[in-house]
């Protein structure tokens, strides 16, 4: 047996993972690595990077079969769903070097190719090695979650680990789950040319606002993507190579089955009791610097148990390295962090919903709507379904909801605002290149005080006066 000593333990190499190994190595810290699967975690091989391929390769085809309003003529698209995968699994391979263990290495890091296995408060031990080190972080990241529904077990069913190698594109896909991972990959496919069947046990895209939430809904459904709501899946059965979901609002039959009903965390393989490390319901228990109950051991990303995305487990590995590398004092905070759904038109959203607004600030809140509609570069490229709505008190944006073209883009803007606590005074002082999409995120905090301006009897007031006095 090997035994070595560290100054920082990463475990899981992932997208949190692989951002505090950088950073901390880079920084003059000694850091060994572990992984005892690929390199890159969910995100690049099965989450953000195929499933974001996969949906350029619908809205190719898509595109290709709506160009009339745009003076080109229609074609039907010959879909090789093969090859669209293909392109898919080009995309990793694009962006596969950039998170290698040659690369890792190449910045000073020890890359350990195990899972690693708590045996203390201060070791892990990864195959034939045992490592001490003085800080430990674990960003092992979460795996699709598979619902106990009698009979599921019994047929074949994908997941978005698994879609990924299937060559044959569905005639029927039947899709258990309405959440972000649902929806985008029941678009992509009912746009690639399969039938596409969404059963969710709530409401559809439930996390959202409910306003924005039906922009998105409305559109997919116009696709011809069928969603049934309010109809949880009591069974599954498989008979003549069909796939059928029981629910309480009838059976749906399919060629195939994509489950996407949510995540689990990644704590199995850890024997986090050896290491006095708790655990709650949704993950790792965590304080606000993301230390778990050994004071040692950070848990990032998926694992701890918040907001599972990406670019959270990115913001995580800033504030471990923070801590645990600078000894500098940091917490994590969640009202500036946005998520996006890709859909089309796209689904977007930062701190407060309408209703936790509401339930939160009661009167004091203000809702601001601004509709695509109005926006030129929208009219032009023929993009205007959607809105932006702001959740304002006392000047301030506590929460922002949008559905439209480019959502995920424009979001960046409300984040910054929202982590620094700007006004919407400041935001309206931005100047816009017209014609442009972003442009909608100046008309909404325009919105807000146009009716201060222009239906103001005391301003009219001063007005006047003022242009009695000018020379």
């Amino acid at each position: 047996m090997t035994t070595l000593k560290t100054d920082i333990l990463v475990i899981g190499a992932g997208s949190g993972g692989l951002s505090v190994a950088a950073g901390a190595a880079q920084m003059g810290a000694d850091v060994t690595l572990l992984e005892g699967h690929k390199m890159g975690g969910d995100c690049l091989n099965y989450g953000c990077v195929p499933s974001k391929a996969l949906i350029a390769s619908g809205k190719t085809a898509y595109t290709m079969a709506h160009a009339a309003p745009y003076g080109i003529a229609t074609v039907t698209p010959e879909v090789d769903y093969a090859a669209a995968k293909d392109h898919v699994a080009d995309v990793i391979a694009t962006i596969e070097p950039v998170d290698s263990q040659e690369r890792f290495e190449g910045l000073g890091v020890r890359v350990i190719r195990e899972f690693g296995e708590f045996v203390s408060d201060t070791e892990v031990q990864a195959g034939e090695t045992r490592i001490t080190a003085r800080r430990i972080v674990i960003a092992t990241g979460s795996s699709p979650l598979v619902p106990p529904i009698p009979g599921l077990a019994d047929v074949p069913y994908l997941t978005n680990e698994s879609l990924w190698q299937l060559r044959d594109r569905p005639e029927h896909l039947l899709i258990i789950g309405g959440g972000p991972i649902g929806m985008e990959m029941a678009q992509a496919h009912r746009r690639l040319g399969s039938e596409v069947t969404v059963i969710e046990g709530a409401r559809a895209l439930g996390k959202d606002d409910p306003e924005c939430a039906a922009v998105v809904l409305d559109a997919l459904r116009e696709e011809g993507v069928e969603i049934i709501e309010e109809a949880q899946a009591t069974a599954v059965s498989e008979a003549d190579d069909k796939i059928t979901v029981e629910t309480a609002k009838g059976s749906f039959t399919g060629s195939h089955l994509l489950v996407a009903v949510g995540r689990r965390s990644n704590t199995d393989r850890l024997n986090l009791e050896a290491a006095g490390i708790a655990t709650t319901r949704s993950g790792i228990k965590v304080d606000d610097s993301l230390k778990t109950t050994n004071r040692r051991v950070y848990a990032i990303g998926d694992v701890a148990g918040g907001l599972q995305f990406t670019h959270v487990a990115g913001y995580h590995a800033g504030i471990v390295i923070r801590s645990a590398v600078l000894g500098l004092p940091a917490k994590a905070k969640i009202a500036h962090i946005p998520w996006a759904t890709y859909t089309q038109p796209e689904l977007a959203q930062v701190g407060l919903t309408e209703a936790q607004a509401r339930e939160k600030h009661g009167d004091s809140i203000e809702i601001v709507r601004f509709h695509y509609s109005h926006n030129d570069r929208a009219i032009a490229e023929r993009k205007t379904r959607g809105l932006i709505k702001l959740m304002v008190r006392k000047g301030r944006p506590v929460g922002v909801s949008i559905a439209g073209h480019q959502a995920g883009e424009l979001i960046n803007l409300w984040s910054l605002v929202i982590a620094n606590g700007l006004k919407l005074s400041q935001v309206s002082s931005m100047v816009s290149p017209y014609p442009t999409i972003g442009e909608v995120n100046k008309r909404a905090a325009g919105a807000y005080f146009s009716p201060r301006l222009f239906e103001n009897d005391t301003v009219k007031t001063v007005v006047r006066l003022v242009q009695r006095w000018l020379p």
